[in-house]
Formats: C-alpha cells, structure tokens, sequence
C-alpha cells in the first residue's frame, strides 16, 4: 500500500555525474493577442547518459514545447537547459550551433519536415556538408543502411515517393548523421500506421543501442512508452505532476491524472478491463493554458480534488511504499526516483 508522501523540495533532480541533460525550473510563455498562454510552467527533470525518459500528457499539456525548449526553438522564457553542464541559453551565433550538433531533434510529422525539392541523399547529408565533416558519402550510407533504407535504391529519389514510415526513417537517417548524443523525439510514431509504429520504436531502439544514445521520447500513448522509456514523467496544463521509473509508475501512479490516463489504456483481456472498472476516467475538458485554475491545475478534472487544493499548489513530493520484510515486521522505505505534485496522492 501507499504511504503519506514526504515532503521534500520542489526541484527534484538527482545528483549523480553521468546526467546529460538537466532543466531547471523551465517556463516558456507565448503572446495570442493580448493574453499570455502558458505553456510550460516551472519544470524541471534530467536525463541521465543512456536513459531514456518519455514525456507525456494530453495535447496541448506543452510536451512538445518542453522539447523544442531543450533545442532552443525557440529559447524558454525562464529557466535552465543545461547540456553537459553548459547553459545553452548563455550561448548563442556559432557556439549555439555547433553546440547544438550534439542534440537532434525527430518532429511529429515526417513528411511535412523533408525538403520535397531535395533528393534523400542530399537530405541525409545536408549536416555533414554545412560542418565540412569527412567521409561524407560513407557516413550517409552507413546511417542510411543503419535505419533499413537501401542507399543505391533510395538515395536518389524524393519524399513523396514514401510512405509515412519510409520518411520516418529517413528523418532518423538525418538525425543520426552527425553523431548526436542526445536525440529528441517528438510523437515520432504518432502520424503513422499502427502496423508501422512497432517497426519505428524497434528501429528508435535498436539506434539507441548502436550509436550510445541518451533519448527524449515525447508521446500522448502511455502504451507507446512503456516500452521504449526507462523514466516517465506526466504533464498536465503546462505543469510536471509526477516523474519516476517506469515500473513504478505504471505499477503504482501516485497522482490521479497518470492513474486516470493508465485507466484509458486499451486492454484486449476482459478480466484486466473488469479489474480497472473502478479507476476514475477523465472528464471535462483541458483548461485553458491562458487562464489556468488557482492551486493544482488538475482539480477541475480531480476527482479528489478538496478546498486546499484551489488555494496552494502542490510541490513534488517523494512518494513512499511500505513494503513487507517478514510477517511479523514492516519496514518503509522511500522510493527515491518517484516523486509525484498532488496534496492528496494515491
């Protein structure tokens, strides 16, 4: 069973020395007229070196956002990027760029971010070119052939030849090509076929495994994620509400959102279904990100939402379990990469 959480400080990151990628209370405001919408609110996470954390939510929770955030596309309004220790938002002009080769970005739609003029060759390339790197022909077939494209078949040929997936593996091509350590991926199997998303996230897997990359899986599909993250953190409206090992997340969710959203997964086994009947669901609708509710951002939707919780806003807590060492002794101990914002968590 769940314990009380403990109260501990709101930026929770850990301290170890093999963490790539680290945001520090990360704010990115946008101007829609005269009002202010916020899209991403006061988060903060780390990636460590070959970790893999999925980012989810709801669209229009700011997932993507955070995403181009850590690209500088554009910069955040508030807050820190720092990649291997260096704050990317003091850099700028030629440091930014060459910088910025290290991190590589896979967008949503496959298709709409290919050049249709370019030929697949020249779009794989295009980064060794701009930095002058050598044995450019090679390095396009090797990362061509890497991502199951037959270079002497396809390199020739332009994006709308291919299908959805093909390009995806195209976009990966490109984003391989210049050896990036950090690769961020944006619902990079959303747009496409269900019988071609399995062959993406084994193919996103099996590069990470090969190149030693650290990923940043951006998705709506809590199913997607399980299986392709070692971390998982869940937004909602802009705000981190809970972030933890996977396991542990999906086996015990701490905040009503993520047991709300694991409630919605599908389940094709009629006994499974029958045992989750009792999981709340969602309601309502998402809140408007330019005039967002006082206190927990999810008590419009809550259904354990109380008084306190329109009044203060929830900071991450650690959460703990209580876990059985003998009949006749229980002994708690914290569960140290959970945390969950919730006044009331599960």
């Amino acid at each position: 069973m769940s314990d009380k959480p403990v109260q501990t400080s709101p930026l929770q990151l850990r301290d170890r020395g093999d963490i790539v990628l680290r945001i520090e209370h990360l704010s990115v405001n946008f101007r829609a007229g005269k009002q202010t919408v916020q899209a991403v609110s006061d988060l903060s996470l780390d990636v460590a070196r070959g970790e893999t954390l999925g980012l989810v939510g709801e669209s229009g929770c700011g997932k993507s956002t955070v995403g181009r955030a850590i690209m500088q596309l554009p910069p955040p309004t508030a807050g820190k990027v720092l990649f291997q220790g260096q704050d990317l938002g003091l850099l700028s002009g030629e440091a930014l760029r060459q910088t910025r080769t290290a991190l590589q970005m896979i967008f949503q739609d496959p298709i709409s971010s290919l050049n249709p003029r370019r030929k697949v060759r020249d779009i794989v390339a295009e980064g060794l070119q701009i930095w002058g790197r050598p044995s450019q022909q090679a390095r396009v077939r090797e990362v061509m052939e890497a991502v199951g494209l037959d270079p002497d078949a396809v390199a020739d040929r332009r994006p709308h030849q291919f299908s959805g997936g093909q390009c995806q593996r195209i976009c990966i091509a490109r984003s391989l090509a210049l050896d990036p350590d950090v690769l961020i991926c944006d619902e990079p199997v959303s747009a496409l076929d269900v019988s071609v998303q399995a062959q993406i996230l084994n193919l996103l897997e099996d590069m990470k495994q090969r190149y030693q990359l650290t990923m940043v899986f951006v998705a709506h599909n809590l199913a997607v994620v399980r299986n392709v993250s070692d971390r998982v953190a869940v937004m909602y409206l802009g705000k981190l509400c809970e972030i933890g090992d996977t396991g542990s997340v999906y086996a015990r969710p701490a905040h009503p959102y993520t047991r709300a959203l694991l409630a919605s997964i599908p389940d094709m086994n009629p006994l499974s279904r029958h045992q989750q009947d009792g999981l709340p669901l969602l309601h309502g609708d998402l809140p408007s990100p330019a005039n967002p509710p006082s206190g927990c951002r999810f008590r419009t939707r809550c259904p354990n939402a109380q008084s306190l919780c329109a009044e203060k806003e929830p900071l991450m807590q650690a959460v703990r379990q209580t876990v059985q060492n003998d009949p006749q002794s229980k002994a708690t101990v914290e569960v140290s990469d959970h945390f969950v914002a919730c006044h009331f968590p599960l």
